[in-house]
């Protein structure tokens, strides 16, 4: 690949230092490694991008032509991150930047990203708090419910999942059993009672 999982982790360390956005990107990360096997893509490819897709926007939060993703696209390029990634990392903002998500790769990363957020408050609730526990059944019902996890965008997950070929229920569970695999990276893990 030319560019290392610990190379990307150095630049997230780097430049974000909310646990909470770290385990975000960790999340992107997991689910993109899962479904890269699926489109014939590179796991590490796939999961290095879903672990940079938001490292600049502690810094550069305003998401605009001088904030995240694009000034997190410069950083990339200055650090010799192959143009696959800088380019997904660009499409999942496609409305700042104009980059047009086509590559499966970059088709996943916009359906995983907001999936992610909303998995994790999923599991936030449970009386346990473990993504362990969580059930696809669980995140429809939650899914229904328009005041949970209300600034997640449910029509643009339901849009990515579609252009990804993806039906959504399919595309919940494939993210959520990524995530559950990574649970105590991700501090999902729950109460160890």
């Amino acid at each position: 690949m030319g560019f290392e999982r610990e190379q990307a982790w150095a630049i997230v360390t780097e430049y974000t230092s909310s646990e909470s956005l770290r385990r975000h990107m960790l999340a992107v990360e997991a689910a993109m490694r899962a479904y890269a096997p699926r489109f014939g893509g590179d796991p590490d490819v796939w999961g290095v991008t879903g672990l940079l897709h938001d490292f600049d926007y502690e810094r550069y939060p305003d998401i605009s032509l001088e904030g995240h993703p694009v000034v997190g696209s410069r950083i990339l390029r200055e650090r010799g991150v192959p143009e696959e990634i800088v380019r997904a990392v660009l499409a999942h903002a496609e409305e700042i930047t104009g980059i047009v998500p086509e590559t499966p790769m970059e088709r996943a990363l916009v359906a995983v990203d907001e999936l992610t957020g909303f998995l994790i408050a999923v599991a936030l609730v449970r009386p346990s708090q473990s993504i362990v526990d969580v059930e696809l059944k669980s995140v429809k019902k939650k899914w229904k419910d328009r005041a949970f996890a209300a600034p997640v965008h449910r029509e643009q997950i339901e849009q990515a999942a579609a252009r990804l070929g993806v039906p959504l229920d399919e595309h919940i569970q494939v993210v959520l059993d990524a995530m559950k695999n990574s649970a105590d990276a991700l501090g999902l893990a729950g109460s160890q009672q």
